[in-house]
Parts: C-alpha cells; structure tokens; sequence
C-alpha cells in the first residue's frame, strides 16, 4: 500500500505537503504580489477617471402647456352646502340649548323660594288649626253632637246587583254619520 502524503500547518497557518522547513522568502514573495495587484488597482481606477464619459441626453423641454380650467363637480358643492346647513343647525341648537340651560336655572331659584314660602304658610295653617278654637266657634254658632235620634244606619248585607241595558243596535251608515259629526264637533271646539 501506497503512503499518503501528510498534510500539516506551518507557522503562517498554510498546509503544505510534506516538508515543514521555513520557507524565508515567502514573505519577500507576499510583499511582491501585494505590489503588483496595488499597481493593477490602480492602473485601472486611473484608467476609468480619465475616460470622457458620455453626457446623459436631455430631454428636449416642451413649450408649456395651458392650464386646463378645472371644473368643480355639482356633488361636491352639494356635499359643501349640506355640510355648511348642517353646521348652522348644530349652533343654532346650541343656542337654544344654552337658553333652556338659562331657563332651567330661573325656574328652579324660584322653585326654591317657592317651596320656603310653602313651608312657611304649612307653619301659619297648622297654627291656625287649635281644635280648642274650632270647639268654641261651633258652639258659639250653635252646633252640638248628633243626638242617637239623628243617626241612621244603612244595611249593605244584600248581595250587589247589576242591571245592564243595552241600546238598540245602528246602522253602519248611522255610525259613520255619528263619527263624522264627533270629527266635526272636536275640530270646532279645537279652534274655539
């Protein structure tokens, strides 16, 4: 059997076939190619700065054109319009809103002095209501109890009764008439 070659690292971290031996002008050989490719790189960037390149073509420029006149479309103005009413609207409740708000303030000041003033006048009735006064006033205009002579009794014992009377049955054109004329009487007294 045939002996394969070994492969192993030398100290620059390169495989090399066999030998390890340092190997001195590997460096001097390194520092030439680094040269060369630097000298290659620049050639050719020296080369593309200083070929002419071709101007971009322009466009030839168009005279300019009339504006065309631009037409607002019905829609839109409509849409404008209800926007606009429906903004009056919305203030014009705010208005009345306010002035409800105002109202309902005064009415309930004077709902408040209102309701001392009952306070009040409950105070002055219940005052005014002494039984021993009302005793006295009654005799003096004469007035005394029932006597047992003056007092009857009614008996409700009996079962009730109900006693239903019906009225005769009318025409179909006797009740029209009969409503036409309670439209009729209604609308009258309405604008009375």
């Amino acid at each position: 059997m045939a002996r394969r070659p070994t492969r192993q690292a030398n100290s620059y971290g390169r495989y090399v076939a066999g030998n390890l031996a340092y190997d001195y002008d590997y460096l001097e050989r390194e520092r030439q190619r680094r040269r060369e490719r630097e000298q290659r790189e620049y050639a050719e960037r020296r080369a593309r700065e200083t070929t002419p390149r071709p101007e971009p073509r322009r466009k030839p420029v168009a005279p300019p054109k009339h504006r065309e006149r631009i037409h607002v479309s019905p829609l839109v103005l409509f849409g404008f319009a209800v926007t606009a009413a429906m903004v009056v609207v919305l203030l014009m409740s705010y208005a009345q809103l306010a002035a409800i708000s105002n109202d309902v303030v005064g009415m309930k000041s004077k709902l408040a002095t209102l309701e001392d003033e009952h306070v009040a006048l409950v105070g002055r009735y219940e005052r005014t209501f002494d039984l021993s006064a009302i005793k006295e006033a009654a005799e003096a205009a004469g007035m005394a109890k029932p006597s047992a002579s003056q007092i009857y009794y009614v008996d409700l014992s009996s079962p009730d009764n109900v006693v239903l009377y019906q009225r005769a049955e009318t025409s179909v054109l006797g009740r029209a008439f009969a409503a036409v004329g309670q439209n009729v009487i209604s609308v009258v007294e309405y604008f009375k």
